[in-house]
């Protein structure tokens, strides 16, 4: 006997798949179930019982129809989620990363010929702790700069500072160039970028099967890839790749297991470029014994994008607000946060894309403003040096200075501390001069030069000296800058290489960092290939 009802069931087409009924459809169909079977004319007002069974029939079925669309969603990767993405993941042996560690890149500084094993640990000032991903040896210039990531995963701020935590002779201290902030466990969308990602990393030569190989490297946070076809150099993102060169930019992970992805997927005979070259090896069995390669990438330079968020005045506005806001952001740029996609390398960051993840946080939290801003467009860029919380400013390059703009090394090497801004004028105002800022440290001075050449040796130290840092003075040409130190000292006296050879014997030089000045003014942020989007507590400003 086949039950007849006027309760519409799921459809399916083959252009949306199945398709359930409205509330109201199912609603309609029951009552008239129930009006045959009572032999009509009933009341299915809310405050009789066949309205109340009609509408509780209804809501039983609908769930039923809603749970039976969520699973005929569920073998579509781009819907599926939870275990169901677990299990067509399974399909390409992928697994959700666990929660990834914060990773730093550290320059190490000592004696030349010091090593520093695998595993070697650092701390910072709230005492997370740091181990080496790769091993090292301090060189000739008396440092070396290695990766580290926090000992335990997930999301720990990039520190300003850290200290070396398991001692080794001739080790003498750390500083931070660089890092990237850690995640949870990963997150629907990442994990479904990354299946995309891994099914061209089964096939060989193409872009997409390196990037896919490297993708899937433990403890790799980001990455980008492109591949220069043409005989001429290209710009891609603000980095010049060479003619037939293939680049890759990877944050995060150990450096030899990605030159080893790199190497599994890579066609024979295109150049690579980047700033980190390692030793690989092919181990195919074919061989007598195995074959080493130089694989080169890019391991990118932090970029710290700055926020300004300014929150409509009320009553009920919580006292810890700029916290929660700070949080709030820190969570959407790290992906965690949907369905604000996380900031990545080569990517374009929009400021409204941010609004949701602090609204989110209560009524209170209405958005009546929200910038954005990093080095990428400064507001001024200057000449200078620093010396505890004074910043000294000899030259004006472009733009003016300003209290309340942050402060970013133009070197790339990551000399001023991150969150370090302008407080107050000083003998400047605007242009050369003095000004106060907030974090104290010493970057540049004076010294006295001796030697010739591009070989000098510097006494008479009055600061601190850094590759990177421009040189100027009677004898030294414009545009000549510090490129390592050979011995003595680490950032004082002793022997130190530069760029142009230097005529300054018995003269004395002032070294000074190429300074940007930025502040969160802007709609987007434009991130290069070569550069790994940060951001933390120090980088927002909160108003009120």
């Amino acid at each position: 006997m086949t039950a007849n009802t006027s309760v519409p069931g799921l459809t399916f087409n083959t252009g949306t798949g199945f398709q359930g009924p409205s509330g109201p459809a199912i609603l309609a169909g029951v009552q008239a179930d129930i009006n045959v079977a009572f032999g009509g004319n009933l009341n299915f007002a809310l405050d009789t019982p066949q309205g109340q069974l009609s509408q509780s029939l209804a809501a039983i079925i609908g769930n039923v129809y809603a749970a039976m669309l969520f699973e005929a969603q569920q073998t579509d990767p781009s819907y599926a989620i939870g275990r169901n993405q677990d299990a067509i993941a399974r399909i390409y042996f992928l697994t959700r990363n666990p929660p990834l560690p914060t990773a730093l890149t550290i320059q190490c500084n000592g004696l030349n010929g010091v090593g520093i094993p695998l595993g070697s640990l650092i701390s910072d000032t709230t005492g997370n702790l740091y181990a080496s991903t790769q091993a090292g040896t301090i060189g000739g210039g008396g440092n070396i700069t290695l990766q580290f990531a926090s000992v335990l995963p997930g999301p720990v701020q990039v520190p300003s500072s850290v200290s070396i935590y398991q001692a080794i002779p001739g080790w003498d201290s750390v500083s931070v160039v660089s890092g990237v902030i850690g995640t949870n466990v990963e997150s629907r969308s990442a994990f479904e970028i990354r299946r995309e990602d891994s099914v061209a990393g089964n096939s060989l030569g193409a872009i997409g099967s390196i990037i896919g190989a490297v993708a899937a490297v433990p403890g790799v946070l980001d990455y980008f890839g492109y591949s220069n076809n043409t005989a001429s150099p290209v710009t891609i993102g603000g980095v010049v790749i060479p003619a037939n060169a293939i680049y890759i930019a990877v944050s995060g992970g150990a450096p030899q297991a990605i030159g080893q992805a790199i190497l599994s997927r890579k066609g024979p005979g295109a150049p690579m470029a980047g700033n980190t070259t390692v030793t690989v090896f092919d181990s195919n069995p074919l061989y007598a014994q195995p074959i080493s390669y130089q694989i080169t990438f890019d391991i990118p330079t932090a970029l710290q994008v700055l926020f300004s968020v300014t929150i409509v005045a009320g009553p009920n506005i919580p006292g810890n607000s700029h916290v929660l806001v700070q949080q709030a952001i820190i969570a959407a740029f790290g992906g965690n946060a949907p369905p604000t996609p996380k900031a990545r390398i080569n990517s374009t960051i929009y400021a409204n894309a941010y609004i949701q993840a602090v609204n989110a946080l209560g009524p209170w939290a209405q958005v009546s403003s929200l910038l954005v801003g990093s080095a990428n467009a400064p507001v001024a860029s200057a000449i200078g040096t620093i010396n505890g919380n004074t910043l000294t400013v000899s030259s004006i390059v472009s733009g003016t200075l300003a209290a309340g703009q942050y402060l970013t090394d133009g070197t790339g090497a990551g000399l001023v501390v991150n969150g370090t801004q302008i407080t107050a004028f000083g003998g400047g105002s605007g242009g050369t001069g003095t000004y106060s800022i907030n974090n104290p440290q010493i970057i540049g001075g004076t010294f006295l030069s001796t030697g010739t050449g591009t070989t000098i040796t510097a006494s008479a130290v009055n600061g601190f000296l850094a590759p990177g840092l421009t040189l100027s003075g009677t004898g030294a040409s414009a545009g000549t800058t510090i490129t390592g130190q050979v011995s003595g000292t680490l950032g004082g006296a002793g022997v130190y290489t530069v760029s142009q050879s230097i005529s300054a014997s018995g003269n004395v030089l002032t070294a000074a960092d190429v300074i940007f000045f930025s502040v969160a003014n802007a709609s987007l942020v434009v991130v290069q290939s070569n550069q790994e989007p940060q951001t933390a507590a120090v980088n927002i400003t909160v108003i009120p």
